[in-house]
This record gives C-alpha cells, structure tokens and sequence, in this order.
C-alpha cells in the first residue's frame, strides 16, 4: 500500500497521507508524490481546488482515530544521519520546496487538520497561503515542538511563528506547546472548525458542492463550509483565551537571549504559567532554544522564500555542525531523536546542558551558509 494516495473526487484533487500507524509522518517518498500531484492539478482544467487529509488508524478494537501528519519521518532522519545517506540532504531540499509550492499554489488548498498536526504536518497546511482553508476538529493539537529533539521549527515555521501576535511566535517556538482547535483559530492557524472528527460528509460535500456552491475560489470553500455549519470564527472565549496567553508571552518572551527570557520567567515565582514555560525551557536543548530564537526574529525580515533557504542552512548546521566540530551522534539534534523515539529514555544529553553555557559563537555559526547564495539547494524559491 502506498503510503500516500493521489486519486480525484469530484472537481477534487484528493490527497491523503497514508501511513496511519506512523501518525501519517512525511518520508521523502510522500513528499515527492505531494509535488508531482499538485504541479499536475495547479493548471489541470477538471480540478476546482485540493483537499488533504490523513488516514485513519483502527484499533483491533475497531476504533479509529484520524492524525493528520506528526511531522517527518525522524527515525529516518537519526538512521540517515549516522549511516551518511545522502537522501537525508534530499528530503529537507524538497520538503521546504514543497512549503513554497503549498504557499503559492493557485487554487483553493484545503487541509483536514484532525488529531496530531506537527512539525511537518504544520509546513503543508498551508499556512501564510493566500488560497489555504485549513479546518480543525475537537481532535486537533496543533504545534512546532522542534526544540524538544535539537531541531528548530523548520517547515516555514520560523516564517509564519514571526508572524504571529506579539511575542506568542516565540512562547510557542521555545516551548513547543500546543493549540487545540479553538486556540488555532483565535492565533490564525485555522480558518474553520468542523464539531466531529469523521470528516467524511465534509470531503463528500466539497467534492460535489450543494446548488449554488462552489469550491472553485477561497472563499468560496469558505462560504461552503459555513453553509455546512461550521464555525468560520474563533468563539469569544477562545478570543478571550488568547489575550491572556499573549499577555503572558509579551511579559516574558521579549527578551534579547533564551536565557533572558527563562531569567525573567524564574523569576516570577508567584506565576503559574510563568513556572511551568519555565520548567519546559530548562529541558529543552539549550543550544537550539537559543538558534530557534535568532531564527523567529530573523524571519520576520523575510518573505518566506528567504525564510526557507535559511532554514535549510540550519538544518545542515544541525546534522553538521561544522563549527562546533559535532555529526551524527554528537549533534544535537541525533542525540534529541535519540532520547525521544529511538531509545526512548527521554533523558537527552544536550551540550551544552545548560543556557547559562551557550555562547554567541554558538549560535551565530548556524547562521552562517554552507553554500554561496547561487549554489544554495533553494536558489530557485521566489
């Protein structure tokens, strides 16, 4: 069985990430089908606009649950880097290629965003698209957890957690904490909120839309889904929510440094909110909290193109971090997959252990291309 599938319903190009005993987790495979589909069905007369969607997993007690995509395949990403597979350096190439194609694609581009959105998941839901319609459900957890395994939040995420209120981009970088539906719609991150989590009346409605509906423009998707009763707003309480969760984050995630910033939070001993980011912080890799905070700030500079290539320049430092003299198990982010998904002890061996320990030198060599600009893997982006 494929672990992607491209098939039509409708004046519907449907894709649906099929690997539901790995949460649907991107692999260089499904990446590449993803493109092909959607370079077919940009210009394709018969096809009003694409739905993605993850398969469904059934329990041998017959029960299902739908995951959208936890994000990439990192099992593949620790093996490749220990054995030198070049693939690796091939995935991360066409994946944030793939994130510039979702954000200009010219027709309407749905996502399902039911159960577990993540990391990779996030970089093709279409987020900052001008044609993206991106539905949750009571399922959804949504989030850019990348500095729990020594990664930074890649995918476009810097690009579009810079664009977020105030300092929330950065509270939700550093911590990697999640949004349930109602908090991804008052942030921006969704555009409707389904009440179930089987969304198969909805895919069947938009495949072949109600008279006087379409599918065929943004809006109108959006006027569908309304129709259908879904809710095309954030609720006053998840409003209501959010501003006390920016008001959190603009007191403390402004600081210049990582460090600064769980300072400040330490600090507030009295603060429940403040202790627990703060708790977070202390176990996640303090090198790349640090790296992860240049690269929000740095990317609300840049257009989404810009923020790519730089995010592939960290992501080679993170594998190769020549200037630190670290590979394969000495990066950190080998050592972070390590401890989450291979081991599984959850104890990572972060260096340096402790904020207090990372210098300036650190982080600004991640920032520095292994590439001239003409020879950079995603020279082409525009």
């Amino acid at each position: 069985m494929s672990d992607i599938l491209c098939s039509t319903q409708g004046r519907i190009g449907l894709i649906t990430l099929n690997r539901p005993k790995a949460m649907n987790a991107l692999g260089l495979g499904m990446v590449r089908a993803m493109a092909q589909a959607l370079s077919e069905w940009a210009t394709h007369p018969d096809i009003d606009a694409v739905l993605v969607q993850g398969a469904p997993r059934v329990s041998a007690d017959g029960r299902s649950s739908t995951h959208f995509c936890a994000g990439g395949d990192i099992r593949f990403f620790h093996a490749a880097a220990l054995a030198g597979d070049p693939a690796l350096e091939d995935f991360f190439t066409e994946e944030y290629a793939l994130n510039h194609q979702i954000h200009h694609f010219p027709k309407p581009y749905i996502s399902l965003l039911q159960g577990v959105c993540m990391g990779g998941g996030m970089g093709i839901a279409g987020h900052g698209a001008a044609n993206a319609v991106r539905v949750v459900s009571p399922s959804s957890k949504l989030a850019m957890p990348e500095t729990h395994i020594g990664l930074f939040p890649d995918v476009g995420g810097g690009w579009f957690l810079a664009r977020c209120p105030g300092h929330l981009g950065e509270w939700l970088a550093l911590t990697g904490d999640s949004l349930d539906a109602e908090g991804a719609m008052a942030i921006g991150w969704a555009d409707a909120q389904w009440a179930a989590d089987d969304a198969s009346a909805l895919v069947a409605a938009l495949a072949a839309p109600p008279a006087g509906h379409s599918a065929a423009t943004r809006n109108g998707v959006l006027a569908l889904l309304a129709h259908l009763g879904l809710a095309t707003q954030p609720s006053d309480a998840a409003r209501t929510q959010l501003a006390a969760q920016r008001a959190h984050a603009d007191q403390f995630f402004g600081h210049p440094t990582a460090l600064q910033i769980v300072h400040a939070l330490e600090a507030a001993t009295d603060h429940a909110w403040a202790q627990t980011a703060a708790h977070t912080l202390r176990h996640r890799s303090p090198l790349m909290c640090e790296v992860t905070l240049a690269q929000v700030r740095r990317a609300r500079q840049m257009d989404l193109a810009g923020a790519l290539r730089l995010e592939r320049d960290l992501v080679r430092h993170c594998f190769f971090t020549r200037h630190l003299s670290r590979s394969g198990l000495s990066s950190e982010t080998v050592e972070g997959i390590r401890a989450l998904a291979v081991d599984k002890d959850q104890s990572p061996r972060w260096n340096p252990a402790r904020l207090e320990d990372v210098n300036a030198d650190m982080v600004s060599g991640f920032f520095q291309s292994p590439w001239p600009a003409a020879a950079h893997p995603l020279a082409h982006l525009r």
